[in-house]
């Protein structure tokens, strides 16, 4: 693991008119870190992930990536080019998928490094294909995402991500558009990227994941980052009374 973050929100806040979603937030992401960021709605967890997605531009704070700011809220010449620099490098897995309905699946996830990357499409394909194995979708190759159920777009999207090569991978309530059966099997992906290496920042409502898999958990309410800890040991001892009423909703279902 590296000594310095390969991402770090550094006292990002964020406002929307006279509404802060964000307040002073930190946190560093280490390479092949899976954090897992939870707490109740409306508490800023997608604002923060879209701004690492530099998606949103902090008010005031910084988005910092190996030590280059990537994102500040009034960005100079260096700062944008250093954006589009890495913008490829950070990877983002949406709630409802985002596939593009008129490409096929293959379409999908050879358009990004065909554009953007301007890689051949021989080699694109070849990527794309072996994705596709590696969430277990070959067979759906030139299938249309209307086709799809909700867990196989989530997978293709996934997929879609991956074929970038990112160096961190966003997941923003990746499986709460889902049914049971089909969340399971995008969790199942998701578990095996963390297995490889894959440095991950997870927004979610599923605690299983985040006690199991997640390296570290981060409980978030009101805009801010109330409490910290590795995977298991949120769970096991939450610190504050928030966190504790934040997780006794989970024991009573």
């Amino acid at each position: 693991m590296s000594a310095s973050p390969i991402l770090l929100a550094d006292s990002v806040t964020k406002r929307f008119g006279n509404n802060q979603v964000l307040t002073r937030v930190s946190l560093p992401v280490m390479e092949r870190d899976v954090v897992c960021i939870v707490g109740p709605s409306g508490s800023g967890k997608t604002t923060l992930l879209r701004c690492f997605a530099l998606l949103e531009a902090p008010s005031e704070g910084r988005i910092v990536m190996q030590g280059v700011p990537i994102a500040t809220a009034a960005p100079d010449r260096q700062v944008k080019s250093a954006a589009r620099a890495v913008r490829s490098d950070i990877g983002m897995v949406f709630q409802h998928f985002n596939l593009w309905p008129h490409m096929s699946v293959l379409e999908n996830l050879i358009e990004a490094p065909m554009l953007v990357k301007k890689m051949p499409k021989d080699e694109a394909v070849a990527i794309a294909e072996s994705l596709l194995k590696k969430v277990d979708l070959s067979d759906k190759r030139d299938a249309y995402p209307t086709r799809l159920s909700g867990g196989q777009q989530q997978r293709v999207a996934i997929a879609r991500a991956l074929a970038m090569s990112p160096k961190v991978l966003l997941f923003d309530e990746a499986t709460s558009a889902l049914d049971p059966e089909l969340r399971r099997e995008v969790l199942l992906v998701m578990r095996q990227l963390a297995q490889e290496g894959m440095t991950m920042l997870v927004v979610t409502h599923e605690m299983g994941f985040a006690r199991h898999v997640g390296t570290r958990t981060v409980f978030m309410d009101r805009g801010e980052i109330v409490e910290e800890a590795p995977g298991a040991a949120f769970f096991d001892a939450p610190k504050t009374e928030r966190a504790q009423r934040f997780l006794q909703q989970f024991e009573d279902e």
